[in-house]
């Protein structure tokens, strides 16, 4: 298959993983906190802008459109296979937290702690498993926008989870101080910190 055969299949599968949220987040509890709207919707436009610098070829220009890595095949199956990786685990993520899952910063009615799953070693495993697929989504395109969508997310999802950690911390104290040990931030943690 050539790179463009392979830029449809994430397309494709990207697509794939933004309707199986839709509908997943229809099965989830009421929250008992709230966010502000400005977060959303500033998390919903460098999104926007994310997979527009992903996949739109109009704004490969200048900077943007020039290659930061040699076009070579073999790199492009490797970003095709980490970019899917990535979005299994993000999948396996949002299952284990089940009705509990959120995508605004907030706590649910009757909200429990979960440490099974991906976030048995994980905090973030979500947004781990999103960047993944941005990362191997950036190699197959293989252009300076792709690295850029990348750090874009990256900050995005770095303020986020430090948010949620916070709300969790308040929420959660001693239980969430251990899962913090035993659990890393968006890399998993092999071994717990003492």
């Amino acid at each position: 298959m050539n790179r463009e055969q392979l830029i449809r299949i994430l397309e494709w599968a990207w697509i794939a993983f933004g309707a199986y949220w839709l509908i997943a987040a229809r099965r989830v509890k009421a929250a008992r906190t709230s966010e502000s709207a400005v977060y959303r919707v500033l998390r919903l436009v460098l999104l926007t802008i994310t997979f527009t610098l992903l996949f739109a070829k109009w704004i490969a220009v200048r900077f943007l459109g020039r290659t930061f890595l040699p076009r070579a095949q073999p790199l492009a199956y490797i970003g095709l296979i980490a970019a899917l990786a990535g979005l299994a685990i993000a999948v396996w993520a949002r299952v284990s937290l089940g009705q509990y899952w959120s995508d605004k910063v907030v706590l649910k009615v009757d909200h429990q702690l979960v440490r099974s799953g991906p976030y048995a070693r994980m905090r973030h495993p979500i947004y781990s498993g999103v960047l993944l697929g941005v990362a191997g989504s950036a190699l197959v395109v293989a252009q300076w926008r792709g690295v850029l969508a990348f750090l874009l997310l990256l900050i995005n999802y770095i303020v986020k989870a430090k948010r949620e950690d916070k709300i969790m911390g308040g929420a959660f104290a001693e239980d969430f101080a251990e899962h913090r040990r035993r659990a890393g931030f968006l890399l998993p943690r092999l071994h717990p910190k003492k």
